[in-house]
């Protein structure tokens, strides 16, 4: 059970992050949900394409594996991408907040949350988050700076899938896929942009796009499902590992 607590240099001045990407860290995911400011490094590695969550909320996920659990980048030397989406990587801070819960949210400080249960927090190794006279380390600087970048990539990815809806560029999919060993796969349950719908697009459409700087990342998701293929080949190469 996570236990998250406010960041502060008295509590947690011993506190330290690992940093090494492993299972044992909770790097076995399937998918993660990633944000537009990182379409263009994520469509380089992953897949994307988008989940609905319990409130039917849709939302872009980069693509690990085909099943719960298993992330065909991680291995026993660690992740195997040039590029880590931003929520992997910001584990196990979370964005917390100070003020009055009848505040609206924006009207709260943000501040640095950390999991004090995550399995990435230890007292003996990794990054140290605090200087020794209670300054920050580059470290923890740079996870606060990641936090504001994802921060402001929620609020970029409600004006992009609004305008993916409202234009009905989502779909449905279903995924067939066979691996060597001949066994046949259904990826269920993911929404992928109809790029059909995507070409009927009128000019003042995409000008509206192009402004609200949510062009660019439609075309890095189509351009993402290339990556499909090589996350099979990766598959293929694992079971015949395991094999």
């Amino acid at each position: 059970m996570s236990n998250f607590a406010l960041l502060n240099n008295v509590d947690h001045q011993d506190i330290r992050v690992i940093a090494e990407r492993s299972a044992a860290y909770g790097d076995n995911v399937m998918h993660a949900l990633i944000f537009p400011f990182e379409f263009r490094s994520v469509q380089a590695c992953y897949p994307i394409l988008f989940q609905k969550d319990v409130n039917s909320n849709v939302y872009p996920v980069a693509l690990f594996g085909f099943k719960e659990n298993e992330n065909l980048f991680l291995s026993d030397s660690g992740w195997d991408a040039a590029y880590v989406p931003a929520m992997i990587r910001r584990e196990p801070f979370l964005i917390g907040y100070q003020g009055s819960e009848e505040q609206e949210e924006a009207d709260r400080a943000r501040v640095l949350s950390l999991d004090l249960n995550h399995p990435r927090v230890s007292k003996e190794h990794g990054e140290p988050l605090f200087q020794p006279l209670g300054g920050r380390t580059p470290y923890l600087e740079g996870a606060a700076d990641l936090l504001e970048q994802i921060y402001q990539g929620y609020i970029h990815n409600k004006v992009f899938m609004a305008a993916l809806q409202e234009h009905e560029l989502i779909e449905l999919v279903t995924l067939d896929i066979t691996l060597n060993d001949g066994s046949q796969n259904q990826l269920l349950g993911f929404y992928a942009i109809d790029e059909d719908k995507v070409q009927q697009l009128p000019g003042n459409v995409l000008e509206k796009f192009n402004d609200q700087k949510i062009l660019m990342p439609l075309f890095m998701v189509l351009a993402s499902t290339v990556n499909i293929r090589g996350l099979v080949e990766r598959k293929n190469r694992r079971l015949a590992v395991a094999g």
